[in-house]
């Protein structure tokens, strides 16, 4: 009896296995779409880097020590706003040295000038020699030199001891203080701080020689550029799965006038607005430039598209429900849809999610639709 039971259950398994094998491997499930034909921006990417438009070293101009720093590291400034204050008795005390010598020699033109004039009467009168005369016209005309000598030295000094006071040449971001108060400073020695212009920013990048054409054609727009910061470096090819947080919107505003003929590309620059400070020099960006519009382009979902050791590919859903993997190539592509030049028909359809579970000829189940599906 027991030996009957063994091969009962036996029987009752082999039959198990066989309809499982009859029924193959479980479908993987996965999410699907298809393949577009439709008009799509012509983009160019490139990895760019933010710089401010302007930057200014500030140096004195004028030797002394330095009494007091009015702003903090960091801080905003306007054009004018006083920064530092060099030490200003000195000048001072110049200046009212040449304002001094500059009224005694006005004293002594004076005079001069009403002695020649009346030595010239006298000649007429020959009650004086004619070089008598001469020479008191000569003393004049020397005083005069004089005076406009004194009147500039006045103005230097008056103008050295403006300097005492430094003032941001622009509206802009200090850095960090690099003179502290106390030190004494020499003319044009030291930098004091550095003060970048934030607001409009540039983003420089560099593209390819071969898109100078496209853009050439369409120089008298406002070609509209978008920067997104980026965890890439220029020089590496532009990824969407590097890109983070959002995207900030300027127009091209630079195109250099030679190519870099180590490199083979062409130095641009766009403007940003940049009202948020979102954009801060030396940040990388995934720099996006619109250069047009390419009709009827083969459009796939930008996650359909996986890299593999031989490059990319697609998982594509066939009739019978099984998928292949098909070698692909990208044209341009952003977080959400990739140009695509080859592999992909218009119509088709790609696995966009579960592709980890798949191999070539695996049937696949569309989520909400029936196993095997291919629709």
């Amino acid at each position: 009896m027991t030996r009957i039971v063994a091969c009962a259950l036996v029987a009752v398994a082999a039959c198990k296995g066989g309809a499982q094998q009859a029924r193959g491997p479980e479908a993987v499930p996965v999410t699907v779409a298809p393949v577009e034909k439709k008009d799509v921006p012509l983009l160019i990417r490139a990895i760019g880097a933010v710089e401010p438009i302007e930057s200014v070293q500030v140096r004195s101009q004028v030797a002394g020590q330095l009494l007091q720093v009015h702003f903090r590291e960091g801080q905003e400034v306007k054009k004018g706003d006083l920064l530092f204050t060099i030490d200003p008795r000195p000048y001072r005390a110049a200046l009212l040295q040449a304002q001094g010598a500059l009224a005694r020699d006005n004293a002594r033109a004076r005079d001069a000038e009403s002695n020649a004039k009346r030595l010239e009467s006298l000649v007429k009168k020959e009650y004086v020699t004619q070089q008598q005369a001469e020479s008191a016209r000569a003393e004049a005309n020397a005083a005069q030199a004089t005076l406009q000598a004194d009147d500039a030295a006045v103005e230097g000094a008056r103008l050295n001891l403006a300097y005492c006071e430094i003032r941001s040449p622009i509206t802009g971001r200090t850095g960090s203080v690099l003179v502290k108060a106390g030190n004494v400073v020499k003319v044009s020695d030291t930098i004091l701080v550095l003060i970048d212009q934030l607001r409009p920013i540039y983003v420089s990048f560099s593209v390819p020689e071969r898109a100078l054409p496209q853009i050439r054609a369409r120089g008298r727009d406002k070609l509209p550029v978008l920067a997104q910061p980026s965890d890439q470096k220029p020089g590496e090819v532009p990824e969407a799965r590097a890109m983070r947080g959002e995207a900030q919107r300027g127009e091209l505003t630079f195109i250099d006038n030679a190519v870099n003929t180590v490199t083979g590309t062409i130095l641009l620059k766009a403007t940003f607005p940049n009202g948020d400070d979102s954009l801060w020099p030396g940040q990388y960006q995934v720099v996006t430039l619109t250069v047009g519009e390419q009709r009827e382009a083969v459009v796939a979902p930008a996650v359909a598209i996986q890299r593999g050791q031989q490059g990319l590919y697609a998982f594509v859903v066939k009739q019978d429900g099984t998928v292949e993997s098909r070698p692909v190539t990208v044209g341009s592509s952003d977080e959400k849809e990739a140009v695509i030049d080859k592999g992909l028909a218009p119509g088709e359809i790609v696995v966009t999610d579960g592709q980890l579970r798949l191999s070539p000829g695996a049937k696949v189940q569309v989520k909400g639709g029936a196993a095997g599906s291919g629709s």
